[in-house]
């Protein structure tokens, strides 16, 4: 592969701290969600993979469509992570990525398809999270 773009971020005190790219064109304040026993008065890692995902994915049906000579002007993805105990004693997510499209409802489902095989976050996630996908309401 051919790295076409390198990014690092550091994090201080894990989820109670705070969080920077080394641009500081992100800098944030982290805090556990009040569903884990913290203020959530600020930020979260989950919150900052779901706007990652959310923005790759949207992304990435925008680039098949235009390979496809789709004409869509944009692809509304809500990403929804949640995070829990997994078997191993460890945290496991969960992801649902909703899709919502001005198409006929299979172009719609197909464009969807073949961008969760080109998003790199889909990619990234593949095998370790189970994603669930949805375009217009329907479940895939």
């Amino acid at each position: 592969m051919t790295t076409l773009y390198t990014t690092s971020a550091t994090a201080l005190a894990g989820r109670n701290g705070q969080v920077s790219t080394d641009d500081k064109k992100l800098d944030l304040a982290l805090s556990y969600p009040k569903e884990m026993g913290g203020s959530g008065e600020a930020t979260n890692p989950e919150q900052l993979f779901a706007a990652g995902y959310a923005a790759c994915f949207s992304n990435a049906i925008l680039h098949v469509a235009r390979e496809g000579k789709v004409a869509i002007k944009s692809a509304p993805t809500t990403a929804t992570v949640g995070i829990g105990p997994n078997d191993d004693g460890g945290f496991a997510l969960t992801v649902s990525l909703a899709v919502e499209l001005e198409l006929e409802q299979a172009a719609a489902e197909e464009l969807v398809k073949v961008a969760h095989q080109v998003c790199p976050y889909s990619n990234a996630t593949r095998g370790n999270i189970d994603v669930k996908l949805s375009v217009n309401g329907a479940a895939l």
